[in-house]
């Protein structure tokens, strides 16, 4: 990945996406499912992860942090459910971004998941940055990722997502390994791409950062459910428009211990209900959009879901 950055992508005349049905905007719900495989000390780990809530001068070193490990514990406990009901309510279904960790330790999601026809795509084994990680020790992350699901939920993942930083290996080993039919490691566009890695067709599918949960960290931009809804709206509303003539596709990020919360779920039901009432969209798991994104682009179907 390193050398190849392409600033002009599609340029002003982006590709027709043909979206099911004349869809305007193809729309992604990725719920990330970290809890778990946040870093803790209890669990042997190098240190603490943060808590979103606390100040980070509140982060405890050396010692397991059970504020900390009970914030994360919310999304499992909690949340899991009132987001899981808000979509079954209206009829989606979405890419569960899951850590294989936190599968691996609440294997009932997973059972769950399938049960109400999501998605199930790889967010690495902890919730951790590849960035410099050593090639042969991300390859072994990598192939622990992907088995550990496939044991857990009894399908492999299909689609994989980096915590913030890839490192410059990252998709070549994913493309290496075979399996994967994208990976979302990118915030570039507003339509899927196409890459040559090793000589083969790879989808890359860009998240967003902007339209996301995470920005209710303190700081960050969200504090009100409202929040949320009106900015991914305005987002959405945008691209809608843009998508009369050429269609589009949009990335929500979404977090159990996030916007699971009961002062934020009613920013994700406004949002979507603004969605279905505007009409001519697609809410689409990443793999159907990926699968589309090969076939629009004459390759075959591929890899078989199973």
């Amino acid at each position: 990945m390193a050398g190849t950055r392409d600033f002009k992508g599609y340029g002003e005349t982006p590709p027709q996406a043909d979206w099911p049905e004349g869809a305007r905007v193809a729309v992604s719900l990725v719920v990330n499912v970290e809890e778990g495989a946040e870093l803790s000390v209890s669990d042997g780990d190098e240190r603490n992860e943060g808590t979103y809530e606390a100040k980070a001068s509140d982060e405890v070193t050396g010692l397991p942090d059970l504020c900390m490990e009970s914030h994360f514990e919310y999304g499992t406990r909690a949340a899991y459910w009132r987001i899981a009901r808000v979509l079954e309510e209206r009829g989606i279904t979405a890419t569960m971004s899951c850590c294989a960790r936190a599968l691996k330790r609440s294997r009932w999601l997973a059972e769950d998941m399938r049960r109400r026809g999501h998605e199930i795509s790889a967010h690495s084994y902890r919730w951790e940055t590849h960035s410099g990680m050593e090639e042969d020790h991300e390859r072994q992350v990598i192939a622990d990722t992907v088995a550990t699901i496939g044991d857990v939920a009894g399908v492999r993942p299909l689609g994989w997502h980096t915590r913030s930083a890839t490192s410059v290996n990252t998709r070549r080993l994913l493309v290496e390994e075979g399996g994967f039919l994208y990976d979302s490691n990118a915030y570039n566009d507003d339509l899927p791409y196409i890459e040559t890695v090793a000589d083969r067709p790879h989808v890359v599918l860009p998240y967003a950062f902007d339209t996301n949960d995470m920005r209710f960290n303190p700081g960050a931009g969200f504090v009100h459910g409202e929040d949320f809804s009106r900015y991914c709206i305005d987002a959405f509303d945008c691209l809608w428009r843009e998508g009369k003539t050429t269609p589009k596709m949009m990335s929500i990020g979404l977090h159990l211990r996030l916007i699971g919360r009961p002062g934020r779920i009613g920013g994700l039901e406004a949002l979507l209900d603004h969605m279905r009432e505007k009409g001519g969209v697609w809410f689409a798991r990443r793999e159907q959009i990926a699968r589309h994104w090969r076939r629009l682009n004459g390759l075959s179907d591929w890899p078989d879901a199973g």
